[in-house]
């Protein structure tokens, strides 16, 4: 496998964790990745993750603005790749990319595919309550996330779980279930499975404007949205005329509290639902740090004055 020329194709955290699994294991000839974006309250030109491993690792790096243009292609083409492997790219690699490598292109996706094809999977997990996701191993087609799969494993989500954390042991197990792949793959002794398509759910991709909490929802929709948006876009409503960020919550029904209606419930600031209420676990107001809903309280003085207490 050492002998395979191979390019990767990948940006985030997520995707550095397989090239970093890579690096050794094959003839890495080229890494793909996104253009450095700038990042931060003062956009400073931020490089991707996969980017700075590359260039510690001295391997050549691509950074096309768009894959089908003929002369990122053209790029491509010239490191003669045996094999693509995907993950987290960001770009939808068309029929020549896909037709380039002999053993094909090969993505970890990070959901139990078919469910959560798409930008997003692991928001989209926590976003409808699921208590297990896991990595596809899929080789791919033209569709998006429709190809057959080569391998799956599964990866329970606890309650505690955001995005965050989630897509860390995610990306650990889908570097691992890469490596136990390709062996068995690239001497010929997996049979790829067809996915059931009829059973296929999409994870669009997220938006900054997602995060807006709406308390007409019930408080356990709005909690899945606290995990799921943290770290990005994160979630916030107004409060004195600036966004209070909601970092970690949870729920409680019959609280007497109306949709929008501020009170507190065991001592932590909490906001009515169409179910119940939101407790506000962990905020940040609007210039300054990350704190617990009780230190926010107690320096929140007009907290209640729409609202009550209720515990």
């Amino acid at each position: 496998m050492k002998n395979v020329r191979t390019v990767f194709m990948g940006s985030p955290e997520f995707a550095r964790t397989t090239l970093q699994a890579l690096i050794g294991v094959v003839n890495l000839v080229g890494v793909v990745t996104q253009p450095d974006r700038p990042a931060g309250r003062g956009k400073v030109l931020t490089a991707p993750p996969v980017k700075l491993l590359a260039a510690a690792a001295g391997i050549p790096i691509m950074q096309p603005e768009r894959l089908r243009r003929p002369e990122a292609f053209d790029q491509l083409a010239a490191w003669q790749p045996e094999l693509i492997v995907v993950a987290a790219f960001g770009q939808i690699l068309r029929q020549n990319v896909l037709d380039l490598p002999k053993f094909g292109c090969i993505n970890v996706h990070a959901s139990l595919l078919p469910r959560w094809r798409g930008a997003a999977p692991i928001q989209a997990a926590l976003l409808h309550g699921d208590l297990q996701t896991g990595v596809t191993i899929m080789k791919m087609d033209a569709g998006i996330d429709t190809g057959d799969m080569l391998a799956r494993r599964v990866v329970d989500i606890n309650e505690q779980d955001n995005t965050a954390s989630l897509t860390g042991r995610l990306a650990t197990a889908g570097a691992e279930l890469l490596l136990a792949t390709l062996p068995p793959y690239l001497e010929g002794k997996i049979q790829p499975m067809p996915q059931d398509h009829d059973q296929a759910t999409y994870a669009p991709m997220i938006k900054k404007e997602n995060g807006l909490l709406d308390f007409s929802e019930r408080a356990e929709v709005l909690v899945c949205k606290v995990r799921a948006y943290n770290p990005w876009p994160g979630t916030f409503f107004q409060w004195e005329g600036q966004p209070l960020k909601v970092l970690k919550a949870s729920s409680q029904v019959e609280t007497g509290l109306k949709p929008a209606q501020r009170g507190t419930v065991n001592g932590l600031p909490a906001v009515g639902t169409a179910d119940g209420a939101l407790i506000l676990v962990e905020v940040q107001p609007a210039g300054k740090k990350t704190m617990p809903g009780a230190v926010f309280l107690n320096g929140a003085r007009r907290w209640l004055d729409n609202g009550t207490g209720v515990g």
